[in-house]
């Protein structure tokens, strides 16, 4: 019996992306060749045969949606925890107090650690830190040495997209450390057999062709300029519907400013995946995505997508060919893709099947399965150490 201790600030299944990305790993774990023990700030007391510890929190000065787990509260149970459970992997997802934690308790204890790259928190300072723009590129800095010292101790570093590869080892994260481990897709939940035009229109009130985002509604998913997207289709009169799934702090301001857009607030999958295969374009802004699960579920739904150029989630899209990227916060280059597709129906078709074919090929069996593989390895490898310091 392989035994890991799973690190996490929030274990919560939709919550975001992360907690998604972390679910598809642990509704798989196999009982009887894997024990865990799941250590965090947010979620329940155990997760399905799994004992989960939870740990004292303080809210995020940056994030209501946030809270930041603090170990020092907890340490000396949570290292008796520990200790009694005896893992042989640690597994971290986030290079956050906890993170530094469980990485020094695995140093102490010769323990190997592997990590999944989840957030590029470093794309977040400059709309966090907006009003104090001296403190940008000294907190950035600062982040980068962090992240480079945190992943360079690790054993093993899952990132999800070239670009975020690239970024790693352009701060000093070494390579051999760096796996590309990209993001899988439900293919059962999110598929175009779902589309449901007369369920989509009691929510619509009409036949309108339908334009989607889908998201957390926080401000530095490049929301400014959604909103100009919006405002420029509605100025252009466009006949369409905007659409918005998902829910957070900066829905209020969203509503002002987009008074005729449809806002359906968080959705469960199943409705989600009919949501995505009702509609006709998505359209994502978000610069900051390490990946872009949400892109992903849209390909898979059968809805071309028309993204910005930049973070991980423009590794997903060839442009022309499977979708559209477009100049990151250029409102029109995104309305006049938008306006190609609704207007252009052989367009959309031709679109729509490529990008299709791609998000089909992502099986999540397929990558946890590797993620298990490596876990043992790692185990192994920890109890080829232990047999040669006895020698």
């Amino acid at each position: 019996m392989i035994k890991v201790a799973f690190f996490a600030e929030i274990l919560i299944e939709d919550f975001d992306g992360a907690s998604r990305t972390m679910f598809q790993i642990i509704n798989r774990i196999n009982p009887a060749h894997f024990s865990y023990l799941f250590i965090h700030g947010k979620g329940p007391t155990r997760l399905n045969e799994h004992k989960a510890v939870c740990i004292p929190t303080l809210n995020s000065v940056l994030s209501k949606e946030y809270s930041i787990s603090v170990p020092a509260f907890g340490k000396e149970q949570l290292n008796k925890t520990l200790n009694n459970f005896q893992p042989d992997v640690i597994h971290i997802s986030t290079p956050s107090l906890l993170g530094f934690f469980a990485l020094r308790y695995a140093q102490k204890h010769n323990i190997p650690v592997i990590s999944i790259y989840h957030t590029n928190f470093i794309s977040y300072v400059p709309y966090y830190f907006r009003k104090f723009s001296a403190l940008i590129n000294p907190i950035q800095r600062w982040m980068r040495g962090t992240l480079t010292k945190f992943y360079n101790a690790c054993d093993q570093v899952y990132v999800p997209s070239q670009s975020m590869i690239l970024q790693l080892k352009s701060f000093g994260v070494e390579d051999t450390k760096i796996n590309l481990w990209q993001r899988g897709i439900d293919l059962n939940v999110f598929n175009p057999k779902k589309r449901d035009k007369s369920r989509i229109q009691q929510r619509t009130g009409n036949n309108k062709p339908n334009v989607l985002f889908t998201s957390r509604l926080v401000w530095e998913k490049n929301l400014e300029t959604l909103i100009a997207i919006y405002t420029r289709l509605q100025k252009q009169d466009i006949d369409h519907n905007f659409i918005i799934a998902g829910d957070g702090p900066a829905r209020i301001e969203m509503e002002r400013l987009m008074p005729d857009a449809i806002f359906l607030g968080r959705l469960d999958h199943q409705e989600l995946a009919t949501v995505y295969a009702s509609s006709d374009v998505f359209v994502f802004t978000s610069t900051s995505e390490t990946y872009g699960n949400v892109v992903v579920e849209a390909m898979a739904s059968g809805l071309p997508c028309v993204i910005a150029d930049a973070g991980g989630s423009a590794d997903l899209i060839n442009h022309r060919h499977t979708g559209y990227k477009c100049s990151a916060n250029n409102a029109e280059d995104y309305a006049i893709h938008i306006k190609l597709l609704l207007a252009d129906p052989e367009l959309h078709h031709v679109i729509r099947s490529a990008s299709l074919q791609q998000a089909q090929s992502l099986d999540w069996q397929k990558l946890t399965e590797k993620y298990f593989q490596d876990i043992q390895r790692l185990a192994q490898q920890t109890s080829r150490d232990l047999i040669w310091a006895a020698c």
